[in-house]
């Protein structure tokens, strides 16, 4: 329906159409902008549109608001082809169909100048059998590449780059980037391959009469290759001028180009059917040696092809001696007979036999195994075999890329690129593979290892094969290599224009700009630059061999894309082809590889290292780019099977525990520093290795718009700092109105399977006294932290003086030391030798103390030490501190006293009943108590069991609903039960097990040992009568921190790093200030501290 219902309405509904199509003509709409634009914006605009038209949808009104609706996204939607991409660059596509856009150039692009220069020769070299199998199997490797790059360009919308384009998309932009750049050299030394070969039929075939270096019949290979060198670099100067005034120029040599390869092609055909003795051109022969042509003032082949004495072949092959008058003459001379031959007699089974065998020879040789004498018989001037002989060749099957660059110009891509670019590619195999039965069943075997013609007046052996005259082949290849050349040298700066337009390389910025004519000028020098120094290597020969290795792993590469993304069955894996099979993607990407190794392995290697430098220089250079690549793909299967493989198990052995850290971090302003120190020791703890989660809890509302921002906000602040200091691992922000209640979910729901974190890091509360005055709550996270983790069984890692470690930068010399005093399994000894494999800490040695007490055996102990640190392949000295004096100084008493009255002012924070309930210490032992209660079912007390759990239960409401009146009715003293089963745990293992009955009737039945402070009356009580009302387990408690305080400072004072274990925490919260005050005392006047508590299973082995 119209959405202009009225009069007043049109008008400014017509106005609003007219300002939309002047912007969509303007190219600012952005409803005819293509789907690359940022949906976002989209999405808003379509649903300011879609609310008018969802009133009869009104169960999802709400929807509307912030998406728009079918109708209005379809009316939106558009598919950014040629139309649309000429709407969006402001000019006009061409809109090619298969033939002219994908066909066509392709096949002039495929078929090279190897085809006119080499072909024939290595058909001689090789044989008809062997140069068969090399040809059919350079095709078959273009053929399944071809296949793959159908598929890839069908699979969405390729723009300007070709390989670049599909490779960065598919396999992300360090992989594109790295394969891009090889792909602009393998064009860019195309050029100067095209062009050498130009030159070589133009100084050699059509004009040989022009100024040369040295002395042309000479054919010396320094002064040919100079030939080569200064009239390709004029050549290179001519086309760099016509590139630089536009692609329409380049365009206009396109199809002249292509007009005479097509003619020189049938003038083959007609020619092989049509030559024939008669009609072919003689060659001389002395035995199986083929002869150069030898000049003569009578000019035919008979007047000089004989054995008379002084003649030309006479002079080469006999010398007379000036004293005696004797000749002597070259023994095969003298053995074997001159014969005049016809070179191309034509199709015979006799012919085609004596040509199916190789003959391979080295250089100079004239026939194999047989050194030649250049100056007389036709050698060879390079060593072939197999293999060279196929590095030479590869070029000629390139250029199958042709149609998928030109994508953004054709009228339908996904039919036009298969069905074109196949087949072009079956197209060209076959007049590859009929020109190579033509050459061995129609040319003389000897005359096609002639590969300049020597021995016919320095014609070109094909061209003389050409009807009706030889010059259709001269002209065709040399404008099909000037032709192709041009090609190369417009499209190479275009795909290094757009390698730097997509920013992942940093250094290639410059090249992305384009004149007003839309043309890489800048690029355009560069490739210049490039190519004119490929020039310089000299003959075709030499330069075709490393454009091998720039087009073979960039097709290696576009296999490797199809397989891999049928193999993940990625969900926008769609190719409209349908027939490929990641098998055969897989064989063309190994036949790219044995190609490549099987022909010059060291270049292969250089392509190889300068493609992983390229990589690793995008990874820590490039720019940050998100095209959804298959390598995430790739990764994500990969750790799935991996997980399912690593499945998080109970009983897992020591010898695969690693320590796979969550680090809780507060993320305000005044603990930027301390989490910069906490996240360089995880990476110091990890040397960069390993799992680590850094995680922190944000207070407030995920469905407020403000608390998402700052989620975002806190995200990326947390990944900036653990970039900065290389740690490796993942951010977690979790959103909850009551933080202390979601520590212990996040704790259990972080990490996945086999991943999940074992150990907890965090940091010590430096401020915790004034945070119990101020009823601070981050004082009690903390504590909440560490009480979670005891519960969770998971380890737990608490440093102290977190300011005091050394950065990732310094280089510490000393010792750390460990101070084992129980044994949490190994944990403590293992945490210091991974810190030994960091640079940091590398050059410290390692010492171990323990404490022996009144009735053990401090040297049978020190002994048994040594030998299980030796037994675990630690390198650290041991020794044993003893505890033999048991006397509690009055010092003690005094810390005591003081701990209890801090511990009197933190209870004003009223724990409530419900907080009681939540303790997860108390939680788990009731759970544990009712299993127990129900697995006895033998038991005559079941009934009981199960009522005294229920009389527990609702003793503890009434109990602490007792304590909140007492609490609020008193104002001037507050009761402080000490709680042996409660605090005392890590003296005694037998108290573990209790339930919340028995701490309540510990708590009562220990009522004489309660201490009650008023606050008014304190001067009135002497400090001997505050002593003797002191719980004496609290004071013994004390009075261990402290001598193993005074024992650190002793032995550590000069340690670069103390690690002792942790206490176990309480299991109440009201137990806890005590614990901090403990922990106080156990690490004062310490400068760096690691607080260390295991889970109690064994981390570390001495087996291997």
């Amino acid at each position: 329906m119209d959405d202009c219902m009225n009069d007043d309405t049109s008008k400014s509904c017509r106005s609003s159409e007219k300002k939309e199509r002047r912007k969509s003509k303007d190219g600012l709409g952005d409803e005819c902008k293509p789907l690359n634009r940022k949906e976002s914006d989209m999405f808003r605009k379509l649903s300011q549109r879609s609310f008018a038209h969802a009133q009869g949808l009104s169960l999802y009104e709400d929807d509307v608001s912030s998406m728009p609706t079918i109708a209005a996204y379809l009316r939106s939607f558009t598919l950014p082809g040629p139309k649309e991409n000429e709407e969006a660059d402001g000019r006009k596509r061409a809109g090619l169909g298969t033939l002219i856009g994908v066909y066509l150039p392709t096949v002039q692009h495929i078929l090279g100048v190897q085809m006119f220069l080499r072909l024939f020769w290595i058909v001689g070299i090789a044989g008809i059998g062997e140069s068969f199998a090399m040809v059919l199997l350079c095709c078959i490797c273009t053929f399944l590449t071809s296949i793959s790059i159908s598929a890839i360009a069908t699979n969405g919308v390729i723009e300007s780059g070709g390989a670049y384009f599909m490779i960065s998309r598919n396999l992300g932009p360090q992989f594109g980037g790295a394969v891009g750049i090889l792909y602009y050299f393998a064009n860019a030394f195309a050029t100067s391959m095209y062009l050498v070969g130009g030159v070589e039929i133009l100084l050699m075939y059509l004009a040989p009469s022009l100024p040369q270096f040295g002395d042309p019949t000479a054919r010396r290979e320094t002064d040919v290759f100079n030939n080569f060198r200064a009239y390709a670099s004029g050549l290179l100067l001519i086309e760099f001028c016509i590139v630089a005034l536009g692609v329409t120029f380049v365009q206009f040599f396109a199809p002249v180009s292509l007009a005479c390869v097509v003619m020189s092609i049938l003038s083959i055909y007609i020619g092989a059917f049509v030559t024939s003795d008669a009609a072919s051109p003689e060659i001389c022969m002395l035995g199986n040696r083929l002869l150069k042509h030898f000049p003569s003032d009578q000019g035919n082949l008979s007047s000089w092809c004989t054995k008379a004495a002084d003649g030309p072949i006479w002079s080469a092959y006999c010398k007379r001696s000036n004293s005696s008058a004797a000749v002597e003459c070259d023994p095969f001379f003298n053995q074997n007979t001159l014969s005049i031959t016809a070179g191309l007699p034509g199709f015979s089974a006799a012919l085609f036999s004596e040509n199916f065998p190789a003959s391979y020879m080295d250089h100079g040789e004239v026939t194999p195994g047989v050194a030649g004498v250049n100056s007389r018989e036709i050698t060879q001037d390079i060593a072939t075999n197999f293999f060279m002989l196929l590095a030479i060749f590869y070029p000629s099957v390139t250029g199958i890329f042709t149609g998928a660059n030109m994508s953004g110009d054709l009228k339908e891509p996904h039919k036009s690129i298969p069905v074109g670019t196949i087949a072009a590619q079956m197209t060209t195999s076959f007049i590859y593979l009929s020109f190579v039965l033509i050459f061995g069943g129609t040319i003389r075997g000897a005359l096609l290892r002639d590969k300049y013609g020597e021995s016919l007046e320095n014609n070109m052996v094909v061209a003389l094969l050409g009807w009706p005259s030889k010059w259709i082949l001269l002209i065709g290849s040399f404008t099909s290599t000037f032709g192709a050349a041009l090609q190369c040298l417009c499209s190479a700066p275009r795909l290094l224009q757009s390698i730097a337009k997509d920013d992942v390389i940093p250094f290639l910025r410059g090249f992305s700009s384009v004149t007003k004519q839309n043309e890489p000028f800048r690029a355009l020098l560069v490739t210049t630059a490039v190519a004119e120094c490929a020039i310089l290597i000299g003959g075709i020969d030499y330069i075709a061999p490393i454009v091998d290795f720039f087009f073979l792993m960039c097709y290696c590469f576009v296999n490797l894309v199809c397989a891999l993304q049928t193999l993940l069955r990625a969900p926008n894996w769609r190719p409209r082809y349908r027939f490929y099979h990641w098998s055969l993607s897989l064989l063309g990407a190994v036949m790219c590889l044995f190609i490549m190794f099987s022909t010059h392995w060291y270049y292969a290697l250089v392509v190889c290292i300068l493609c992983a430098t390229i990589y690793k220089y995008i990874e820590y250079k490039g720019a940050k780019k998100e095209w959804g690549d298959g390598l995430r793909g790739f990764a994500l299967s990969t750790a799935q099977y991996s997980l399912l493989q690593i499945e998080d198990s109970v009983h897992s052995h020591p010898k695969n525990w690693r320590p796979q850290l969550l680090i809780l971090l507060k993320v305000d302003k005044l603990s930027e520093k301390v989490n910069t120190k906490a996240l360089q020791f995880a990476h110091q703890l990890k040397a960069g290795r390993g799992l680590t989660i850094v995680a922190t809890i944000l207070e407030g509302d995920l469905a407020d718009h403000q608390t998402q921002e700052m989620v975002e906000k806190v995200k990326l602040r947390l990944k900036h700092d653990i970039e900065d200091s290389k740690v490796r691992g993942f951010v977690q922000v979790v959103v909850a109105e009551h933080l202390a209640q979601n520590v212990s979910t996040l704790i259990q729901s972080v990490g996945i399977g086999g991943l999940r974190p074992n150990t907890i890091m965090v940091g010590w509360p430096y401020s915790w006294k004034d945070s119990v005055h101020q009823a601070d709550q981050n004082y009690w996270n903390f504590l909440d932290a560490i009480h979670r983790a005891a519960t969770a069984d998971m380890c737990l890692l608490v440093p102290k003086g977190l300011l005091e470690f050394p950065d990732s930068n310094d280089r510490v010399q000393g010792t750390i030391d460990v101070w084992w005093i129980i044994h949490d399994g190994g944990l403590l000894l293992l945490l210091p030798f991974l810190l030994h494999q960091h640079k940091v800490w590398r050059q410290c040695k390692l010492r171990v103390f323990t404490v022996a007490q009144m009735h053990d055996n401090s040297v049978k102990m020190k002994q048994d030490l040594q030998n299980w640190v030796y037994q675990l392949r630690i390198d650290a000295t041991v020794d044993v501190v003893e505890f033999a004096d048991s006397t509690i100084s009055a010092y003690t008493y005094e810390r005591t006293l003081i701990m209890e009255e801090r511990t009197r002012l933190a209870l004003d924070l009223h724990l409530s009943s419900r907080e009681f309930l939540l303790e997860p210490q108390l939680l788990a032992d009731r759970h544990r108590r009712r299993l127990n209660a129900n697995r006895d079912d033998s038991s005559p007390d079941v009934g009981d069991q199960k009522k005294s759990t229920m009389t527990t239960e609702l003793s503890c409401h009434s109990q602490f609903k007792g304590l909140q009146s007492e609490d609020a009715e008193t104002s001037e003293s507050i009761s402080l039960s000490s709680k042996p089963s409660a605090d005392g745990a890590e003296q005694n293992d037998g108290k573990d097990d209790i339930t919340e009955r028995d701490v309540h009737e510990d708590a009562n039945e220990n009522g004489n040992n309660r201490v009650r402070f008023d606050m008014s009356s304190t001067n009135e009580v002497t400090k001997k009568h505050k002593f003797a009302r002191l719980d004496h387990d609290k004071v013994r408690k004390m009075n261990t921190a402290m001598k193993l305080n005074d024992a650190i400072k002793e032995k550590s004072s000069d340690s670069q790093l103390v690690i002792l274990n942790l206490p176990r925490p309480p299991k109440m919260r009201h137990g806890l200030p005590n614990y901090m005050d403990y922990l106080e005392v156990l690490t004062e006047g310490l400068e760096r501290v690691l607080l260390v508590r295991g889970s109690g299973k064994e981390v570390i082995t001495m087996y291997s």
